[in-house]
């Protein structure tokens, strides 16, 4: 049988994994083993994060709806109701609007709730 020298492979396998580990704190940069297990740790925690961020900003658009509804002495259910029944409705677009221009958000407020209050 002939020899297999694996080398190469091995090596570039480690140096892949130091590399995603750059920027660690101590030995968890440089030492192949360490490094491997703080990645396997981190990967899985963004994995996991992505989702609480999603999750995370949902809540935070309801809450900034909310807000304006109550200042316009609208519910935010009525508004959510209307709104879905009358247009393509997107918590994230209504939030930003709410933001960046009160006036448009007062005026769908306006227009589609308070013929039902």
């Amino acid at each position: 049988m002939t020899r297999v020298k694996r080398g190469t492979i091995a090596k570039k396998r480690k140096k892949n994994i130091l590399k995603h580990a750059k920027g660690f704190r101590w030995g968890r940069k440089s030492k192949y083993k360490a490094a491997k297990d703080a990645l396997r740790h981190a990967w899985t925690y963004a994995y996991r994060d992505r989702r609480t961020k999603k999750r995370e900003f949902r809540k935070l658009w309801q809450i900034q709806i909310n807000a304006a509804c109550r200042n316009l002495g609208i519910p935010y259910n009525q508004l959510i109701f209307n709104l879905k029944k009358n247009l393509s409705f997107k918590k994230q677009k209504t939030a930003e609007k709410r933001f960046f221009c009160y006036g448009v958000f007062s005026l769908l407020s306006y227009n589609y709730c308070c013929t039902n209050i």
